[in-house]
């Protein structure tokens, strides 16, 4: 008789893991089996699976990352990742148990309810994370600026001649001397400070260099085109979007990273809400800042056109076609409703001149005809 194809459902944990085994055509799972995280034993289970026919597998994406599938799929064992923000549930099911999910994992994968993630590359992956860590940073020096500023605020001092974190607000600080213990914090708040700015510069450099390199080049030349987008905007998207050909259209992007608006509608109420916020929370901070640089008139700084330098005419007509655009249309928002959500939706339509830079296709590049 043929084979039957085994699906297998994975709850997957850091030190253990569940799998459900569900042929193709039965009614229930097969055998479930609660083991170690382990390769040597899951390599074992998943052979005794591969006698009885081929295996599909999947478990759902989270903080165990990608390495699971990579073993899998170099036993040449068939693994897919899923999103688990798309997974059918049930409203009233209030019962959550590592055996259930493997088993309602193995049974939605083999009714082809569940939708897969795009898995990186090692070394995507690698970027990615160096990426969010140069942004962990950012979080971090703004957090000792804070210690700083507070610490001096309940002394009564207070800097007059000009912007905090200049020159010259340094030179002030550095200057300063408080009593007691006073002197003790604040000397080590701002050697925490420098540290962490050095961090900061360390991973500053490694990005300038990633952005040279053969896989990144291009991308980013072609999307620095743009207002208000530089090179570490530029290397967060194209790390997180990866490979823009996967979205058939810009809306499809939208979608993906969360900036499409929320509705529910039924009968004869139609009600909208707030944008989604389901997808890429990385791509919607650095779209919506960049979105800010749109409620200025168009302009080509020195800096712009020394950035379009070399660019394909195509694309430097695309990237000022945005800032027209887009400050037409922040303008006509900004006149009926707070600046902080016109900011939004100027990052929503952002997104389309993104996607095509990143696509790079002439035809998506070109103006559109206008309407009759």
């Amino acid at each position: 008789m043929p084979q039957r194809t085994q699906f297998v459902g994975i709850a997957l944990h850091q030190a253990s893991v569940t799998l459900a085994v569900l042929p193709e055509g039965a009614p229930a799972c097969r055998r479930v089996q609660t083991m170690l995280n382990e390769p040597a034993r899951l390599r074992r289970f998943l052979q005794g699976v591969r006698r009885e026919g081929p295996v599909r597998a999947c478990y759902e994406a989270g903080g165990c990352g990608y390495v699971l599938q990579r073993t899998l799929t170099s036993w040449g064992v068939s693994c897919e990742v899923v999103a688990p923000s798309l997974i059918p549930r049930r409203s009233g099911d209030r019962v959550k148990t590592d055996r259930r999910d493997a088993e309602m994992l193995a049974r939605l994968y083999r009714l082809g309810e569940l939708t897969a993630v795009r898995v990186p590359t090692e070394e995507e992956e690698r970027t990615r994370s160096l990426i969010r860590c140069r942004w962990a940073l950012t979080r971090e020096v703004l957090a000792s600026r804070h210690y700083i500023l507070k610490l001096l605020q309940s002394r009564g001092q207070r800097f007059r001649e000009g912007k905090n974190w200049s020159q010259a607000f340094w030179t002030w600080l550095r200057s300063i001397r408080l009593a007691g213990d006073d002197a003790l914090t604040l000397g080590l708040y701002v050697e925490m400070l420098e540290h962490k700015l050095a961090l900061r510069q360390r991973v500053d450099e490694r990005l300038k260099a990633i952005a040279l390199e053969p896989r990144w080049k291009e991308v980013v030349a072609r999307l620095r085109c743009l207002r208000g987008i530089e090179t570490l905007t530029v290397l967060t998207l194209a790390s997180e979007i990866a490979d823009a050909r996967r979205f058939a259209s810009a809306r499809h992007l939208m979608a993906y990273l969360g900036l499409n608006v929320s509705e529910y509608s039924s009968g004869g109420s139609e009600r909208r809400g707030g944008i989604t916020k389901a997808g890429n929370s990385h791509c919607r901070h650095v779209l919506v800042e960049a979105a800010w640089h749109y409620a200025h008139p168009p302009r080509l700084t020195s800096d712009l056109a020394a950035r379009m330098e070399g660019q394909p005419e195509a694309v430097r007509l695309h990237a000022m076609r945005a800032q027209r655009r887009l400050h037409r249309r922040f303008r006509a928002l900004e006149a009926r409703m707070a600046s902080t959500k016109a900011v939004v939706a100027v990052a929503r339509e952002l997104i389309g001149f993104v996607w095509a830079l990143m696509r790079g296709e002439d035809a998506l590049l070109a103006a559109r005809a206008p309407h009759a």
